[in-house]
């Protein structure tokens, strides 16, 4: 019989697990027969040697086979649809798109995750609402999606506990970046949740995991096959990330962006990316079933979106996932006053351009790290944040600026920012003459 040692040594040595080996790799995980030095070496030795796709699909499908599977109604197995980001700053997509999908007939059971370092988490975002539990049972997700259409959860704890134990590791054991890793820890939770189709955001910039367009595309072809192995159907969306996503980072004051958005008032950035991914999504619709042809799926989202049924669903995922009524009913009235629900931050300081010109970058990384720092994120999982801190960017991209107009304003508390960070945030902005914007959205990699 095949040992642990066997196994670590075989991928050491560059050879390629069969099925069986990587079955016993996972069981070995999930009941713990498997020491963490042991984990930290077969980790490793998969960080150095990589996998075929034939290893990592069944990675994958073991990683998703080691806890619950998720079933639904045969009357909704088609619709099963979700959406799934790599991480970005001001990345508040999700609290956007999830009710459209819901509202244009789809069901959504996005389970999202927290933050860590310097980009924002879904999660954290929709627990700055009082009341707002991202803790739901199965169950209750069946219940919730039976009566909106979606909703936004965390991790259950009987599903992917293989994925539990094995990111602790890979964050102990500088392996995160592994791309057969993190295929099999996005992958096995969606199909998990037992899809019918896909679509993934796969970022790449200064302020993205991944720097440039050719890392961040083979990241998602990897996605879109795993997906698709497992019988997703799986499309993708690469996308700048050197800035920010939208005019708010930071939690609360991304929620009042996004309430906006659904308003009918959101930037033109954000409202890209949400119809970029929307029109993966029409393709959605159209193998879902819900429209006749890809077009009339793109209009679907972005009439959801602009025409109010899209807000109609957030209120009601709201109020299903316990924000009491009154509170849903407020946030998403026409002039909210959303400071009387929402927390805000005790102080506010308005940064100024150095001169006059026109707003050709606004370093997204800089930012996001100096607001983590301030207490908007955090360094390690578990750590508490105060979802009042944050910033708002009071210009955009290609727009003129005058010598001494300000550009930022920064909501904080305690810690106050100290010269330094100051210092940081004045040289992510550049100033300079006419340049040339980019589009948020580099690519489109449509189902296979």
């Amino acid at each position: 019989m095949t040992s642990i040692p066997d196994l670590i040594r075989r991928k050491r040595d560059g050879g390629q697990l069969t099925d069986e080996e990587i079955k016993l790799f996972i069981e070995s995980v999930t009941t713990k027969r498997m020491q963490d030095c042991q984990l930290g070496a077969m980790l490793m030795a998969i960080w150095q040697r990589g996998m075929v796709a034939a290893e990592i699909h069944t990675l994958t499908r073991e990683m998703m086979m080691s806890g619950e599977v998720m079933r639904w109604p045969d009357e909704w197995k088609r619709l099963m649809v979700d959406k799934h980001s790599t991480g970005g700053v001001g990345d508040k997509v999700s609290l956007v798109l999830v009710p459209a999908l819901a509202a244009c007939g789809c069901k959504v059971p996005m389970i999202s995750g927290q933050g860590l370092a310097h980009t924002g988490g879904t999660l954290d975002k929709l627990e700055s609402i009082p009341g707002f539990n991202i803790r739901q049972s199965t169950e209750q997700i069946r219940t919730i999606l039976a009566s909106v259409g979606c909703c936004i959860v965390g991790q259950t704890e009987m599903l992917v506990p293989a994925d539990r134990v094995l990111y602790a590791i890979r964050d102990a054991t500088s392996t995160v970046d592994s791309l057969p890793l993190i295929t099999g820890s996005i992958i096995s939770k969606k199909g998990a949740e037992s899809l019918s189709a896909l679509v993934l955001d796969v970022k790449f910039g200064r302020a993205a995991l991944y720097k440039d367009l050719p890392s961040a595309k083979q990241l998602a072809q990897l996605l879109m096959d795993a997906g698709n192995s497992l019988g997703i159907q799986t499309g993708a969306v690469l996308s700048r990330m050197d800035g920010t996503i939208g005019r708010c980072v930071g939690n609360s004051l991304e929620v009042i962006e996004s309430l906006e958005t659904l308003k009918g008032n959101g930037p033109d950035d954000l409202m890209e990316l949400v119809t970029t991914l929307g029109n993966n999504s029409g393709m959605l619709l159209v193998m879902t079933d819900l429209a006749p042809g890809l077009s009339e799926g793109r209009t679907q989202i972005y009439d959801a979106v602009i025409g109010g049924a899209a807000l109609s669903k957030f209120e009601a995922m709201m109020t299903a996932q316990g924000v009491a009524n009154q509170t849903a009913r407020t946030l998403c009235s026409a002039h909210a006053d959303y400071y009387s629900i929402l927390r805000k931050s005790e102080h506010q300081l308005e940064l100024e351009a150095p001169a006059d010109g026109v707003v050709l970058d606004v370093d997204g990384f800089v930012l996001a790290n100096v607001l983590q720092k301030l207490g908007a994120g955090r360094s390690k999982a578990g750590e508490p944040i105060n979802h009042s801190v944050g910033a708002e960017l009071l210009v955009s991209i290609g727009q003129s600026v005058q010598k001494g107009a300000s550009w930022l304003r920064l909501h904080y508390e305690d810690p106050a920012p100290g010269p330094d960070q100051i210092n940081l945030l004045r040289k992510a902005l550049t100033v300079g003459k006419d340049g040339n914007k980019e589009t948020l959205v580099a690519e489109v990699l449509q189902p296979h």
